[in-house]
């Protein structure tokens, strides 16, 4: 089984109980610091695809970058490519954390979601 990819900003309190939960569910995982190592589109494409939600939802609509660029607004009329190299330009635009695996993308740490993981990674044990 390859290694879950656990994708967050350090100074982020989600980021952090997240990543905790991870370590007390003994769920094997590379970190990767989303701003210093930002997603490319190329990831980006497979993944939005993979996870099927909204491109929306992958959005850190709670951040300072998304208000200041007014987003809400703008996303209407961009496509799905235009918001895609948005999303790659600047990792705090990119909702987090993120758990890439072979099995599921989850986008934010909804705990009840990420429990459906650990009974799958511990299915391959």
């Amino acid at each position: 089984m390859k290694q879950n990819l656990f994708i967050e900003y350090p100074k982020c309190s989600t980021c952090k109980k997240a990543k905790k939960w991870l370590v007390d569910n003994n769920i094997d995982f590379k970190e990767r610091n989303i701003v210093t190592q930002t997603p490319t589109v190329e990831e980006l494409s497979k993944w939005i695809q993979k996870n099927g939600q909204d491109i929306k939802k992958w959005f850190n609509t709670s951040g300072l970058k998304y208000k200041e660029l007014n987003l809400k607004d703008k996303l209407v009329s961009m496509s799905d490519k235009e918001k895609i190299e948005l999303l790659a330009s600047d990792g705090m635009l990119i909702k987090r954390p993120l758990l890439i695996s072979d099995e599921v993308i989850l986008i934010g740490f909804k705990e009840e979601l990420w429990k459906k993981l650990n009974v799958q990674s511990n299915s391959n044990i």
